[in-house]
């Protein structure tokens, strides 16, 4: 087929389905990483057997037991993001800032006896935090010596007709509305790239440019509404009703330019791929801390899955330049919404703390989670997700997650520190199977009577490994390093009603 004379094209149409709702997404809103008070951040999050944070609504329920006041607090953030990415021997750098507000919440004491035996206190409370910011920014370039996305969509075309390529293969069939790719002479369900010329002069020229742009924004984050007491200063109890929210929109741009003289003319293309999330979920939480001797504390938590309701948004386009033509040739696809379910795994988890008199805390946290358990499910389109759902039980596992936290009392000054481990959610064998977070975090605070102001610092870290598309001749990935730094300050006030 040689080129035609159309300028743009607009797509009214398309099914999308087998696009959309993978492994990623499921395992996505199923990671937790907890954040709250620069306190809780600060002694890395291990306060599922300590407690009397306003953060511990979410991750233990019982720690509002260990409240003798009411109290209310709120946290500004401040979320820095750096991405080196790594592909082709070239190694590019991209980062952003964000200032949000990733916790706030208050306590209100219900009941507060003194007496030595059974319900001493009993605690209401709210509070609002961040479980996931998904804002980044990445940068992924190099020099392509062997291969194009074109090929990736010319492999997954052959065997369609061009007719058929808008209900299969719709990023492809983009790349065929402007002779990206195009059907060899004499097949109609056989295709090329505009690299070999469409087939006419194998073997293709490659050498492009390769530049991929990728931005993510979003995030996931908890309503907690809890109740909880303390019977006879010895079992700390409470429950949580969470309302999950979940915002994320993705959009990547991948650019392919040459300078070499192309029989087809191609100089390059652009095509852009955006999608957005929105949703809601809810939870059920329980939690127990024990305390059989007063310097020593048990906790355990038991979350339930998170069952969200998901609306999504998908379009794509792209943009083909000819050093023969004038303008462009574009195509676009109209945006496409629909609707799906998706329940994570449960959670579960034990902690203890060591208190040292007045003067110290010890703590440490052992959680456990099994991606596995992530599942997709129909709105009422009587869609089947038996497929996708073996794809999340044959490729994530379950994993262990760590949190450690100490601090030292100083008369007003409080000194902290903290470690965390988060397991890798991806089995042996797959290109992310050491995708193992690390954070480490310290922290300093103050307190006058009912006034406290916290300051903490958190610094998380990443590999992960990219795959741009997957050709015959090549899978073409690039491999990160993420480091987050997050500054937070948290303001808290203790009062009586």
């Amino acid at each position: 087929m040689k080129k035609i004379s159309f300028i743009f094209i607009t797509i009214l149409s398309i099914n999308t389905w087998s696009f959309a709702q993978n492994v990623d997404d499921a395992l996505r809103y199923s990671q937790v990483f907890y954040s709250g008070t620069s306190r809780f951040n600060s002694m890395g999050g291990a306060f599922t057997a300590l407690g009397g944070d306003i953060s511990t609504l979410s991750q233990n329920p019982a720690g509002i037991g260990i409240f003798r006041s009411s109290e209310i607090s709120v946290t500004p953030q401040l979320f820095h993001i750096k991405t080196i990415a790594n592909f082709k021997s070239n190694s590019s750098e991209d980062y952003i800032y964000d200032f949000n507000l990733p916790q706030a919440g208050v306590v209100l004491n219900l009941i507060n006896k003194n007496s030595e035996s059974g319900l001493m206190t009993l605690n209401v409370g709210y509070a609002f935090q961040k479980t996931n910011n998904f804002n980044q920014s990445v940068v992924v370039e190099g020099i392509s010596n062997r291969s194009s996305l074109a090929d990736y969509w010319a492999e997954i075309s052959n065997g369609y007709y061009s007719d058929e390529l808008l209900a299969n293969v719709p990023a492809a069939y983009l790349g065929w509305k402007t002779w990206v790719i195009d059907s060899l002479s004499g097949f109609n369900d056989r295709y090329e790239t505009a690299y070999s010329n469409y087939g006419e002069n194998l073997p293709s020229i490659y050498g492009q440019n390769m530049k991929r742009l990728i931005s993510n924004k979003g995030y996931t984050g908890e309503h907690a509404f809890t109740v909880g007491g303390n019977w006879s200063n010895k079992l700390y109890f409470g429950a949580t009703l969470g309302i999950s929210r979940l915002s994320y929109s993705s959009q990547y741009e991948h650019m392919e330019s040459t300078e070499e003289d192309l029989a087809s003319k191609l100089t390059d293309f652009n095509y852009t791929y955006y999608y957005d999330n929105s949703g809601t979920g809810y939870s059920f939480k329980i939690g127990a801390i024990y305390k059989p001797i007063d310097m020593l504390r048990i906790g355990f938590a038991f979350h339930s899955p998170t069952m969200y309701r998901i609306n999504e948004y998908i379009y794509d386009n792209i943009s083909t330049y000819y050093s023969d033509v004038a303008v462009p040739y574009e195509a676009s696809i109209d945006p496409v919404r629909f609707n799906y379910a998706l329940t994570t795994p449960f959670r579960a988890m034990i902690g203890v703390a060591l208190q040292v008199k007045k003067l110290a805390l010890l703590s440490a946290d052992y959680e456990f989670v099994d991606y596995r358990a992530a599942r997709f499910s129909e709105t009422g389109d009587d869609y089947n997700y038996s497929i996708k759902n073996q794809e999340i039980k044959n490729s994530l596992e379950s994993a262990s997650n760590l949190r450690f936290g100490a601090e030292v009392r100083l008369s007003k000054i409080y000194l902290r520190g903290g470690y965390s481990f988060y397991g890798g959610p991806w089995k042996t064998g797959d290109i992310n199977d050491e995708l193992n977070y690390n954070s480490v975090s310290c922290g300093i605070g103050f307190r006058e009577q009912n006034l406290s102001i916290d300051f903490g610092y958190t610094n998380m870290s990443n590999p992960y490994n990219y795959i741009l598309y997957d050709a015959l001749i090549e899978t073409p990935m690039s491999d990160m390093n993420i480091r987050r730094n997050i500054f937070n300050v948290t303001f808290g006030y203790r009062f009586s009603y």
